[in-house]
């Protein structure tokens, strides 16, 4: 069974590494996605700069990446460890894509999907999230909320161990996403770099204006 989660988690990595919003960007306008807006392959940048109406395909897709290593194990009997790993490897590979050069996104459509199939509530509690932070123009301080506050609705509704370690390691992703940034570099050393890196962990972006920075292209 060791060899078969290990293909499981392999197989997750490259089916999350698929690049959907990159190749909705190149289909739909002929454009490289991660020279626009935040610079990340994602569903947000497809909405700003592709159309909106293709968000809806994108995202299932990116939803889809996750949920189905995860059922995947659970159907082969793998186990929920397995089956964690496998949608977690599948964040990984949407985040760091071995077809663009691991170059990619954010990870949290992949990681709906994953939960899903672990622990339905966290995905409704992320979204419910993710609405406010919509309401309010500005949404990667309220995902890294939901990420900070799953564990506790993970400890009150009585989810299983799987949950909390998939919340756990998209933690840890999601900050490491964001401070690296698909390799955009840092100011010099001094307090412009620590307040890039604050706002890199808190907000997601190099610039305190969140339209400014969601809007920018190659010209800019």
């Amino acid at each position: 069974m060791i060899w078969q989660s290990v293909l499981l988690v392999v197989f997750g990595y490259l089916l999350g590494s698929i690049p959907t919003s990159y190749l909705a960007g190149r289909l739909v306008r002929n454009i490289d996605l991660r020279q626009y807006g935040s610079g990340t392959v994602s569903g947000s940048m497809v909405y700003e700069h592709v159309g909106r109406w293709i968000v809806v395909p994108v995202g299932l897709f990116d939803i889809a990446k996750g949920a189905f290593p995860a059922w995947l194990g659970l159907q082969l009997g793998l186990g929920e460890y397995a089956s964690t790993a496998a949608g977690t490897a599948a964040v990984i590979g949407h985040n760091w894509p071995v077809y663009l050069r691991f170059t990619g996104g954010r990870g949290l459509s992949p990681y709906m999907g994953m939960m899903l199939v672990i622990f339905p509530w966290g995905t409704a509690w992320l979204l419910g999230f993710l609405g406010v932070g919509f309401l309010l123009g500005d949404s990667a301080p309220w995902a890294l909320g939901s990420l900070l506050t799953t564990p506790l609705l993970v400890y009150i509704l009585g989810g299983p161990v799987s949950a909390y370690l998939a919340v756990v390691a998209m933690l840890i992703v999601t900050l490491a996403k964001r401070l690296e940034a698909n390799r955009r570099p840092l100011p010099a050393a001094g307090i412009d770099r620590r307040r890039v890196i604050l706002l890199r962990a808190l907000f997601d972006r190099d610039i305190r204006d969140h339209q400014e920075w969601i809007r920018r292209e190659p010209d800019a």
